[in-house]
C-alpha cells in the first residue's frame, strides 16, 4: 500500500484548468482496484492518494498518466507502508 502526497508547483488557477482530467485520471484508477481513497490537502496546497498497489514500479507508471504530471502542476511524494492495524470497515486490507 502506499501513500501519495501531491504538492501543486503551479497557481490554483493552472490547477483548475486540468482538474476535470485529473478526476478522470482518478476514476479510471478506481475502478481498476488501484486507489482507495483521495482527496485535497488542506489548505489547498495539493492532494493525497492512497493506493492499493503491490509495487512501487507499477504505481510510478500509472501516475504517468496523471495530466497533474504530465503537465508539471503537482510534485509527488511516494510513501510505501505496510499497513498493521485497520478499523472494522478496513481489515480486509490487511
Amino acid at each position: 500500500m502506499f501513500i501519495i502526497s501531491l504538492t501543486y508547483k503551479v497557481s490554483l488557477e493552472r490547477v483548475e484548468q486540468y482538474i476535470s482530467e485529473h478526476v478522470a485520471f482518478l476514476d479510471a484508477q478506481y475502478t481498476q482496484g488501484h486507489f482507495l481513497l483521495s482527496g485535497r490537502k488542506e489548505p489547498r496546497t495539493g492532494g493525497v492518494i492512497l493506493a492499493n498497489m503491490v509495487s512501487k514500479e507499477e504505481l510510478i507508471e500509472i501516475l504517468k498518466q496523471d495530466p497533474f504530471q504530465r503537465e508539471g502542476i503537482a510534485d509527488y511524494e511516494i510513501t510505501q507502508m505496510v499497513p498493521t492495524k485497520a478499523s472494522k470497515e478496513l481489515e480486509s486490507l490487511l
